[in-house]
């Protein structure tokens, strides 16, 4: 029985990850869910999971947690409390489903405390790459939950990496993927979050439709599976069937497929290097009509150069890069700038900004604020 700590449980993630945890209850028991300020569904939860601790980010609703939980569990508040409860000794495994960067202590933490990190937020590594990894080859361990670096993590097992010439991160393409770039860049909120394929939260649907969710990808790879830029590229594949590919240096290629259910990334991600037998939807081949891929257009999507640019950059430059995206998308949600603002305002800020080394969180921090405050004040 392995105790399992959920950070962002009331999220897209953190919801399928309830399903998996509550069909396997024989394998896994629950020690902590964590969420921002969603309490009802923190309560939903607690009643299906019997987890020994509850934590909601805001102290302002603690008051409605501690009161609706009532004994049932342990109540907590704050970032403390998150650092606190993965870092306890009979945490087995921390999933982190926070989004956006929060999670970045969190999973310092558990990792510096053993702990295996199933990590779902991308952010956390294109924010601290370089920390991150260096934190889980002292202690602890990273196994990826987001589909497609599952799919590589699956592709890659038992490779020398002399073998590996390639790795291609597919994409949908999301909804905008036969727009004319000029209907793109007017595209309504409603339009952005119409995803043809996957049911998500909505920043990482949003971050879909403009691809940026790719060049997050494409960073989070090089960091989490020790690649070089020109080893990484991605591929359009609108059934969303195939989740990763590996090109082999004598050109053979190996393909991770399975239905579009996060539950089974989330699955492999706790039980790894086991699989269980109850992880989500089965794939029937006989009734899979058709495999397409297509190159992505970059003119369409500048998101994939913002990528490669924080890839040949390196240091603080992908934090600067999705610190810009991170406020246009809230911008954008917000009716202050059309959807092709959010690539006009990345573009911006990582054009005037000077990539460091990263030497420390501190530092990474500092150039996710200054980029931050840029994003805002771009017109």
């Amino acid at each position: 029985m392995r105790k399992v700590a959920v950070l962002g449980a009331t999220g897209s993630i953190g919801g399928n990850a309830a399903d998996v945890l509550a069909a396997n209850r024989d394998r896994y028991s629950v020690h902590t869910l964590a969420a921002k300020d969603n309490i009802d569904e923190l309560c939903r939860q607690t009643a299906l999971l019997s987890p020994q601790q509850v934590i909601t980010a805001s102290a302002e609703k603690y008051p409605q947690l501690a009161a609706k939980i009532g004994s049932r569990a342990v109540t907590g508040f704050g970032m403390e409390a998150m650092i606190e409860a993965v870092q306890q000794p009979d945490v087995d495994i921390v999933l982190c489903a926070i989004i956006g960067t929060g999670g970045i202590l969190p999973v310092l933490a558990a990792l510096e405390a053993g702990k295996t990190v199933a990590l779902a937020s991308k952010e956390v590594l294109v924010l601290a790459g370089e920390l991150v990894m260096k934190a889980a080859a002292r202690s602890g361990a990273i196994v990826p939950v987001d589909s497609e670096h599952s799919g590589v993590f699956q592709c890659l097992a038992g490779r020398r990496r002399d073998e590996i010439a390639k790795v291609w991160l597919t994409a949908s393409g999301g909804p905008f993927r036969t727009w004319e770039k000029e209907r793109i860049e007017r595209a309504a909120l409603s339009d952005a979050l119409a995803h043809p394929t996957w049911s998500m939260g909505r920043k990482i649907t949003i971050d879909s439709a403009s691809m940026m969710n790719k060049a997050l990808e494409l960073v989070e790879a090089r960091y989490l599976f020790g690649l070089e830029p020109e080893q990484l590229d991605v591929i359009i594949n609108p059934q969303s069937i195939i989740h990763a590919l590996v090109e082999l240096t004598d050109g053979s290629m190996l393909a991770q497929m399975s239905a579009p259910d996060m539950r089974l990334a989330i699955a492999y991600g706790l039980s790894y290097p086991e699989r269980l037998e109850k992880p989500g939807s089965k794939m029937d081949l006989a009734k899979l009509a058709e495999l397409k891929f297509f190159a992505p257009d970059r003119n369409k999507f500048p998101s994939l150069e913002f990528a490669e640019h924080a890839l040949r950059s390196g240091g603080t430059m992908p934090a600067v890069m999705n610190a810009a995206n991170e406020v246009a998308v809230e911008r954008f949600c917000n009716g202050e700038i059309e959807f092709g603002g959010i690539w006009r305002i990345v573009g911006k800020v990582m054009e005037n900004t000077v990539s460091e080394p990263q030497t420390s969180l501190e530092q990474v921090l500092a150039a996710d604020a200054e980029a931050r405050a840029k994003a805002r004040e771009c017109r």
